[in-house]
């Protein structure tokens, strides 16, 4: 499959999703968030991933609103955060997120956290948002293979993406699950692709980024694109975002793709999810 920026997957209800997006975690609410949204919909990224604990989705529906671009040509993601999960709180924590992005639906709404004794019934919630479309999508993000064979066995309306913290530096320790979702259709966003820069100069990486001409952070991209995963890497810089997008013109090998996920470290730079039984 060639790729490009403005190419797509299709998930397991038919709606599309692009391959490569943006991420606005920690990016302050205001102008630096606006700016960031619309330096990436001007270079031509369509898709917008935040959510309601980063603090910032009433700056990027300002942004979608300035861009001046058809809201049905953006696919916008958001989530809901621990403290809101339970049916009742989860549809009011929608409706917030509605109001704050200024739209009357998302393209993908998200259980960020496999909150323990309430996931159920936020996901029947989000079921029931979804038939109403307020959701055109849902899925979840950060659920490992034990917590998805649960999610499937009560659920009504099957997860499209499970969003992961996903890299070569964790890739092995994630297998499992990564292979279960491929098995059941469910799409994989990978979310710090580049590491949150812990990785970036990595000798090994460094070495494969040398024999192509390229940055450390567009072979972590490539890396993902190759693996099939719609990368989501956070970026709120012009220069930042436009040697992302940089990544469609060249291909890893298949012993560069396997030199890069063998070098599995474990790493997680954020929360783990296997702390959530």
């Amino acid at each position: 499959m060639d790729l490009t920026l403005h190419s797509d997957y299709t998930l397991n209800n038919q709606e599309r999703i692009p391959v490569l997006g943006c991420g606005f975690f920690k990016v302050p609410d205001g102008h630096q968030t606006i700016d960031a949204v619309l330096d990436a919909l001007a270079l031509g990224y369509r898709l917008i991933d935040t959510a309601s604990v980063y603090g910032n989705e009433r700056s990027v529906g300002e942004a979608i609103k300035r861009s001046g671009i058809n809201r049905d040509e953006i696919y916008v993601t958001t989530k809901l955060w621990n403290e809101d999960q339970g049916y009742e709180q989860a549809k009011r924590a929608l409706e917030g997120s509605l109001k704050k992005l200024s739209m009357t639906y998302v393209d993908l709404y998200l259980l960020h956290w496999p909150v323990a004794g309430k996931r159920q019934e936020s996901w029947r919630a989000i079921e029931d948002l979804h038939d109403r479309g307020f959701c055109k999508s849902i899925g979840v993000s950060n659920y490992l293979k034990p917590h998805l064979v649960e999610l499937l066995m009560h659920c009504r309306v099957k997860p499209v993406v499970n969003q992961l913290e996903i890299s070569p530096f964790n890739y092995l320790s994630r297998l499992d699950t990564i292979q279960f979702c491929r098995k059941n259709d469910i799409h994989i966003e990978a979310y710090s692709p580049l590491t949150k820069g812990l990785k970036l100069s990595d000798p090994r990486l460094l070495k494969i980024a040398r024999k192509y001409y390229r940055s450390p952070a567009q072979v972590l991209l490539r890396w993902s694109l190759q693996e099939g995963f719609t990368a989501i890497p956070k970026s709120s810089g012009k220069e930042h975002l436009l040697e992302n997008s940089k990544v469609f013109d060249f291909s890893l090998s298949i012993s560069d793709m396997d030199l890069l996920s063998a070098m599995n470290e474990n790493l997680t730079t954020g929360w783990n999810p296997e702390d959530q039984a």
